[in-house]
């Protein structure tokens, strides 16, 4: 749910061998357990066939500071993942009579920009042209208080429009907090009974379910950011992301649900197909995430400490999900490594360089750069030994020094090469190098 910085899903296109029933478990535990030694994972990982589960491992901490390690039990909040699940509720509501996608929302939210324009369809696809919240400078300063319907609707209307209803698509998590409400407003239920009601109790979800404050005593993680150790992240209010990005799960739960929703258990096979048909690059709750020559489907989820994804691969029955509580590595390397694990492909257990600073080293590379490439100040900061930059409108992150004036930060595999006598830094990331300037006029 939550906005960050330089994000990318891209996996492979080429050719891929067959799946074998058997996968390297050890080289597996390796990998995981190589990534909780260097601080770089906290969460959990389950892949299936034919709904037989193939490999799970937990690794790091439920709750950093009660010492509750990971487990297969361990709940974590799974941020925009959500969106599938309320798409789900959208199509039962459709099969049932009670909703159409051609239907404008024009009578549930008269306020909202061109809601006369905007249909279900329209949101569903992210084609509404409604800005997303959570993209707005303020939302960090009140997302962890409650509010009701009738604050978040003010608010979203507020924000206007982006563009003329189906010109084109950009995400807003908008559209499925909107969805909420009309799926609420249909049933007169909350959300969270619905989600209980029509799919996670048929299904046999019982790890599933609309959050509330995290209760470890529940089996709940609490979700970190990473620095120089694991800090606790502030908690979004879970009165504000709904169907957008406020579910519980585990991914067990989740690759049963992809399992039964691909197979026509959740939804009829007719909406499915809707559910699949990508236009600029959306689905309708899902993308189209494909690994070397195979098609999948799924969704990737993000609120404050927590990272997920679950991806589903029809024509082979594979089903993979992941769930993190603190990462500070690339999520999308993570689901390559055991995918190419249950498809017999070769991958790396990364190897992890460090190199020792002391808080003064870092003096000099603390400023704000621009750059005439892009439009973009980087700020970088400091926090005892560790580097931190923050991008324009950004979450700020850690960087990890791996060498004399080089650091990086793996979740988006950035690279920052700094050089204090020239007062530059150049960075890099998915092959473009642009180079930044220390602004001497403007600094902290």
């Amino acid at each position: 749910m939550k906005k960050q910085l330089f994000t990318l899903l891209l996996l492979i296109f080429t050719s891929v061998g067959g799946f074998s029933q058997s996968i390297d478990e050890a080289k597996l535990d390796s990998y995981f357990d190589t990534l909780e030694k260097n601080n770089k994972f906290m969460g959990s990982v389950a892949v299936s066939k034919n709904g037989t589960l193939l490999y799970s491992k937990s690794v790091g901490f439920a709750d950093v500071e009660q010492g509750i390690k990971a487990s297969v039990q361990s709940k974590y909040r799974i941020g925009s993942i959500s969106k599938t699940f309320t798409t789900a509720l959208v199509f039962k509501a459709i099969e049932e009579g009670k909703l159409a996608l051609n239907q404008s929302i024009d009578k549930y939210f008269p306020t909202v920009a061109n809601a006369n324009k905007i249909t279900i369809t329209h949101l569903l696809y992210h084609r509404s042209g409604i800005p997303n919240f959570t993209n707005d400078k303020s939302y960090m300063d009140w997302n962890t208080q409650p509010k009701t319907e009738q604050e978040m609707v003010a608010f979203i209307s507020k924000l206007g429009s982006d563009f003329e209803p189906d010109t084109k698509a950009s995400y807003s998590n908008s559209n499925f907090v909107l969805l909420t409400y009309i799926l609420e407003k249909t049933y007169k239920k909350q959300y969270s009974k619905l989600i209980e009601e029509k799919i996670t109790k048929p299904a046999d979800l019982k790890d599933t379910y609309y959050g509330s404050k995290i209760d470890t005593k529940k089996n709940e993680c609490k979700s970190y950011k990473y620095t120089d150790n694991w800090k606790i992240e502030l908690e979004t209010d879970m009165s504000i992301p709904l169907g957008a990005g406020g579910i519980v799960s585990t991914p067990r739960d989740l690759i049963k649900f992809g399992d039964l929703l691909f197979n026509g258990k959740i939804i009829s096979e007719n909406s499915l197909k809707q559910m699949e048909t990508i236009r600029d690059n959306f689905g309708m709750g899902l993308f189209h995430i494909p690994f070397y020559d195979k098609k999948g489907f799924g969704h990737t989820g993000g609120i404050d400490g927590f990272n997920s994804m679950f991806v589903s691969f029809p024509g082979d029955s594979i089903a993979f999900a992941y769930a993190s509580n603190g990462t500070n590595y690339n999520g999308n390397d993570i689901a390559i490594a055991v995918l190419s694990a249950v498809y017999q492909k070769p991958f790396e257990i990364p190897e992890f360089k460090t190199f020792d600073m002391k808080t003064e080293d870092l003096d000099k590379y603390v400023g704000i750069y621009s750059s005439k490439q892009i439009s973009l100040k980087i700020t970088i900061s400091k926090d005892n030994k560790v580097l931190i930059a923050q991008a324009t409108g950004q979450p700020s992150f850690p960087l990890e020094a791996t060498e004399k004036d080089k650091f990086k930060f793996d979740m988006a595999k950035i690279v920052m090469e700094f050089n204090p006598e020239e007062k530059t830094m150049i960075l890099k990331q998915g092959g473009g190098e642009f180079l930044f300037t220390k602004d001497e006029k403007n600094q902290e």
